[in-house]
């Protein structure tokens, strides 16, 4: 139904206060949009600024009542559209929810608020010597985003991504209750795990208000190794074996040719490569291996070496501490490099790691049936590939989006390995996923949101 503006002002403000509420106009724009490629921003009808989980409750509840779609925002740096609100909807921004309740030592868990960002938690587990392992890519992301799309990023190959992450949440239906899931201990069997249906549904079954995080100790030696390879089949024949050796590496990622160069000319950074190798090389791989010990991390490394020059390595680099951190925030910046260079979409596939080469192989035979080009990078240790898509007719990509992302599902993964499928990837999730357990989707969506206010257009229609 439509609701007049000066009604939703005056029934949010009765709520968290006149200060916390915009409307119309007043909405600033970075509210309109996330970073998605080819989604345009969408002014929403207005902004609530909730500064509790009642007010959370109270917020949904009203929208319930009178069906308003809602949409939770936390930093805005998502790339799946899973936060573009709806023109007829309210954003949910949760600004005000960005404190840490508590550090645990003991048990080692972090209690967090949505709003927190993961820059804030790493300074602040820093100094009791912890961490919260979760970083994919932007700093400024919020927990609470997090959660909603299950992020994981360079360093899942060790600790895994948020779902590994996270033992227990406060969250809000669509009913307006509030649910409290899991705790401050590492297993149960106790009935359904509803913490777990809550991550990676992007807003669309409850809001997080409260999460309960699981902390590591932080390893304060390590090393960042550059290894070039001939190509891509040479580096999926290692990866394995890295992954089995023990070694337990943090990161372990794979970078193309034309992608290595772009990230590295982005920031002017020369790894001191010799120009044979870097002639002979068309793909690396990045290695940073952690430890309590600098022993420990030199015995790491000279097994790794040992282990990637007898699986075809063209050389190993272990780089001074500073070019390989630069390289790290580089690889990390590897989406803002190629939205800079004009990329028109961008794809998240998770396969088999043992598919990659063929996967990426596929790839290129596509890219060039369509006269487009796809370059990319991606996380060798958990086969999640990303990719570069630069096609600029809607029609052309779209058709090669399809064959692309089908490509991946056939050869045993996913549309999405970490970004979520938002409002971007809608089409071809449903392209790709038994029509079965879509249905089934839908049930849970009902059961937790029977008015279908949470994040309506998101996931499916």
């Amino acid at each position: 139904m439509a609701v007049d503006p000066s009604q939703v002002e005056d029934a949010l403000a009765a709520v968290v206060g006149a200060a916390h509420v915009e409307v119309g106009d007043a909405v600033g724009v970075d509210l309109t949009h996330d970073e998605a490629l080819g989604l345009g921003p969408v002014r929403p009808l207005g902004v609530v600024h909730p500064g509790s989980t009642d007010e959370v409750a109270a917020v949904v509840r009203w929208a319930a009542d009178v069906g308003v779609p809602l949409t939770a925002r936390g930093s805005g740096t998502g790339l799946s559209g899973a936060c573009l609100p709806r023109s007829d909807g309210l954003v949910v921004a949760f600004d005000r929810m960005a404190d840490i309740v508590e550090i645990d030592p003991d048990d080692q868990v972090a209690v967090v608020r949505p709003g927190v960002t993961l820059a804030q938690l790493d300074a602040e587990t820093d100094a009791h010597g912890l961490v919260y392992p979760v970083f994919p890519g932007e700093s400024s992301a919020s927990l609470g985003g997090n959660v909603a799309t299950n992020a994981g990023g360079m360093r899942a190959v060790r600790y895994g991504v948020t779902r590994h992450n996270v033992l227990g949440l406060t969250a809000v239906t669509g009913r307006g209750d509030v649910i409290r899931t899991g705790g401050r201990f590492v297993k149960s069997t106790s009935g359904y795990d509803l913490t777990q249906l809550v991550i990676g549904s992007e807003g669309t079954l409850a809001l997080t208000t409260e999460a309960i995080l699981r902390l590591h100790p932080r390893l304060t030696h390590g090393a960042t190794i550059l290894v070039p390879f001939p190509d891509l089949e040479h580096i999926a024949a290692a990866v394995p074996r890295v992954v089995a050796s023990g070694i337990g590496p943090t990161i372990l990622e794979y970078i193309d040719l034309v992608t290595m160069g772009a990230i590295t000319a982005n920031v002017g950074l020369d790894l001191g490569v010799p120009p044979d190798v870097q002639a002979a090389a068309l793909a690396y791989l990045v290695v940073v291996l952690e430890s309590r010990t600098e022993a420990r991390v030199e015995e790491d490394t000279a097994e790794l070496a040992a282990l990637v020059g007898a699986m075809g390595a063209l050389d190993v680099y272990v780089l001074p501490s500073g070019a390989g951190a630069a390289l790290i925030d580089a690889r990390e910046k590897a989406f803002w490099t190629a939205k800079a260079a004009g990329a028109h979409d961008i794809v998240d596939v998770v396969v088999p790691r043992s598919r990659i080469p063929d996967y990426l192989a596929r790839c290129q035979e596509l890219a060039a049936q369509h006269e487009s080009l796809v370059v990319g990078c991606g996380h060798a240790g958990d086969g999640n590939v990303h990719l570069s898509v630069f096609q600029p007719d809607d029609e052309v990509r779209s058709r090669l989006m399809s064959a692309v992302l089908g490509t991946g599902v056939e050869l045993g993964g996913a549309v999405s390995g970490e970004h979520g499928i938002g409002r971007s990837k809608k089409r071809y999730f449903l392209e790709s996923v038994d029509p079965t357990a879509v249905e089934l989707m839908r049930g849970i969506k009902a059961t937790f949101d029977p008015a279908g206010v949470l994040n309506p257009g998101a996931i499916f229609d």
